[in-house]
């Protein structure tokens, strides 16, 4: 999508360690003009799919497929948390995830009356890289019974095996922008 390539380079920031930092307009302040029309592609690209409920994980990710759920027809969207709270009541599917950006591994969980069998969901977020994220949503809904028909992906670092590894399991991921290399001394940026 060459409005998101366009504002990664204007607007994103190279940092060493191949981090791309896109605060100002993805994942810290949204740019929601920029979400509908992520979503608008999204719902062109997976037209016909028949989407019962996006899920993604929080936070970055609640944004964009709030914003893409209305061009889906107003479906409900599922954010899968990172921590256990009180307000978690009832059974849960619960994985558990590594994060590249945070370096570690934290739990997802899903509270199970939100996630049943047969259900079609698309699964958004706002970054794919070592894949581990969607990984442990697709585990999720293997758990659940639900079918994944798709998956949505605002940058994918192309560099990195997760879109690979996704694709070669028979999953269709798109990628809004999938950035084959980036340069944190020039602060380049280059798109497939």
């Amino acid at each position: 999508m060459k409005e998101l390539q366009d504002r990664i380079r204007r607007d994103g920031m190279v940092k060493p360690g191949n981090v791309l930092k896109v605060d100002s307009f993805l994942n810290h302040q949204c740019d929601v003009a920029l979400f509908d029309h992520m979503g608008a592609e999204w719902a062109r690209i997976f037209s016909g799919r028949h989407i019962d409920k996006i899920l993604t994980i929080e936070a970055s990710g609640i944004g964009i497929a709030c914003c893409a759920a209305r061009h889906f027809g107003d479906v409900p969207v599922v954010f899968a948390k990172k921590t256990q709270s009180i307000n978690l009541e009832g059974d849960q599917y619960v994985t558990k995830v590594y994060s590249y950006t945070k370096q570690r591994e934290f739990p997802v969980i899903v509270a199970k009356r939100f996630l049943k069998a047969g259900e079609r969901v698309l699964l958004l977020d706002d970054f794919l890289a070592n894949g581990k994220a969607m990984q442990g949503l697709i585990d999720i809904c293997g758990e659940a019974g639900a079918q994944v028909v798709g998956i949505g992906i605002a940058i994918e670092k192309g560099f990195q095996s997760g879109g690979e590894i996704l694709r070669r399991a028979g999953y269709d991921v798109e990628s809004l922008a999938i950035v084959t290399s980036m340069d944190a001394e020039t602060g380049t940026v280059e798109f497939a």
